[in-house]
């Protein structure tokens, strides 16, 4: 084992291996330019971990990953939640704090942006994201219901009756109504061989859908479905698109986001093919505020994350979790996590401290640093790094000062983020909603067979008095899509999907500009 500090520093950090520049190693006051901190790139798909008390430097730690991992023409999904990375875009500032900087560490820093596409799940501040129900699965649409295991089974048992009868989930009101459909006296017995559902189940369920459409969900569950190859892409020059979730204005709807995440990654793991070990990572995907994906999850949901984390390493993926503590993270899932860059930890109360010693159990062990002291005494922008080196075993533990970004460590300007939006490609397919035939206009159609008119064939844009009934009313109108079309029955929806047939998915043509 080396002895010195700079034979430490040599072991873990002087390859010549393709990688990811962090910083200077800090030794007490001393700054070693040389060999710099890094991170190879054929081990970012061993996942990591970002944390860090609130200002201490994290959301630059990001930015300046995604700066290089683009540069290397590597793809990056990033959830921006406050709304801080947006000045990816463009590029930073030169000031006499960014010029220090970049002395200390020996680093040529030069202005630049990435290029980023937005995207939204309310449409405001990116291109609108979808999602079908279909492919959400009833696993992840009850945890953003906030169901429980009871409930799940509920919904379970529903997208399972739809499936075993051609009733596609496109939206929240395919589910209603085939909901309202199953608890009425005619659909009551349909359900007889899948073990029925009270009433009490029945409203619980459709009060949450509700609640859920009330934070804007009705925006995002519908067509066209957001395509996630669409994250793997490059420019013509061969830097990788950075796809910017922008999430401030529903970040008061952290069930929302968080599960819409875990979408992606399951969709994600479902479409892309086994890669196995790849000098460089297809995707990187950082999972900012972390914590808000497992407070209050069931046990059956944290056991899917742990093994869509574990399997999707193999398909080239590297996720990233940006969190406080470590113990935001489940311990199963914070073991899959190869590469740490932990930001300085507060110790101010009780729960402080053991948060702080808990922390410090989770390195290897060091005779170099006093862990516990030096986490609490790092500046802005240093860190306590170990990653994973070029044969796959983690480094000595070392403190670093944290190279400054290039691009702008600030928001743009909603003018300039407007501006962004309207230039980008991705409006031509999924900026106007698609409608098409779904659960609710096939009820509709199947009730007007069999049940004989009550009243004559009514005026254009009318309705014949029974199919306006079916549902409770759920299915008004909902004939105006066109009828017809073929529903293929393929069972894609990933890895939490555990029972639905998921519709082929509606396109448009699009020139691509890579």
């Amino acid at each position: 084992m080396p002895q010195s500090f700079t034979d430490m520093l040599a072991a873990g950090h002087a390859s010549n291996e393709p990688a990811i520049i962090l910083g200077a190693a800090l030794e007490g006051p001393t700054v070693h330019q040389d060999p710099k901190v890094r991170v190879p790139l054929a081990m970012l798909n061993r996942h990591g971990l970002i944390a860090g008390a609130t200002g201490t430097g994290k959301t630059r730690t990001l930015q300046l990953i995604t700066e290089q991992l683009s540069a290397q023409g590597i793809p990056v999904f990033v959830a921006d939640i406050k709304g801080d990375l947006s000045g990816l875009a463009v590029p930073g500032e030169a000031s006499s704090r960014v010029t220090a900087r970049a002395t200390e560490v020996g680093w040529p820093w030069k202005p630049a942006g990435v290029p980023v596409e937005f995207v939204s799940l309310s449409g405001a501040l990116g291109v609108q994201l979808r999602a079908t129900v279909s492919s959400f699965g009833p696993l992840l649409l009850g945890k953003a219901l906030s169901l429980n295991e009871t409930q799940t089974s509920v919904l379970t048992m529903v997208f399972k009756y739809s499936d075993d009868h051609q009733l596609p989930l496109l939206d929240l009101p395919d589910l209603r109504a085939v909901l309202q459909w199953l608890s009425s006296d005619k659909g009551k017995p349909a359900l007889a061989e899948y073990g029925g559902m009270s009433p009490a189940s029945v409203g619980v369920l459709l009060r949450k859908m509700i609640e859920l459409e009330s934070q804007g969900a009705e925006r995002f569950f519908g067509e066209p479905e957001f395509d996630v190859k669409e994250m793997l892409q490059v420019t013509s020059d061969g830097r990788g698109i950075v796809t910017c979730l922008e999430l401030s204005d529903v970040q008061d709807k952290p069930m929302l986001f968080s599960t819409f995440m875990m979408w992606l990654l399951a969709e994600l793991y479902h479409n892309l093919p086994e890669a196995g070990d790849l000098p460089k990572p297809k995707l990187v995907f950082f999972f900012d505020e972390a914590h808000l994906l497992f407070d209050d999850a069931p046990e059956a949901f944290l056991d899917q994350i742990q093994q869509v984390v574990r399997l999707i390493r193999s398909k080239g993926i590297g996720v990233y979790m940006v969190t406080q503590t470590p113990k935001d993270v489940p311990t199963d899932v914070l073991a899959q996590l190869g590469n740490r860059i932990q930001h300085a930890l507060r110790a101010h109360t009780p729960d402080d401290d053991k948060a702080l010693r808990a922390t410090v159990r989770t390195f290897p062990k060091t005779k170099l640093y006093d862990l516990e002291e030096v986490l609490t005494a790092l500046g802005i922008g240093e860190a306590v790094v170990t990653v994973l080196d070029a044969r796959g075993a983690p480094t000595p533990v070392v403190a670093a000062r944290l190279i400054p970004p290039s691009s702008r460590m600030a928001p743009l300007t909603p003018e300039e983020l407007q501006a962004d939006i309207r230039q980008s490609d991705l409006l031509a397919e999924y900026g106007q909603a698609m409608d098409r035939e779904s659960a609710r206009e096939i009820l509709a159609g199947r009730m007007a067979q069999t049940e004989a008119p009550a009243s004559p064939t009514p005026k254009k844009g009318g309705m014949a008095g029974p199919v306006a009934k079916v549902a409770g009313g759920a299915v008004l109108g909902a004939l105006t899509s066109a009828i017809g079309r073929t529903v293929g029955r393929e069972v894609v929806r990933g890895i939490f999907g555990l029972l639905g047939a998921k519709p082929p998915r509606a396109r448009r043509r699009r020139t691509r500009w890579w």
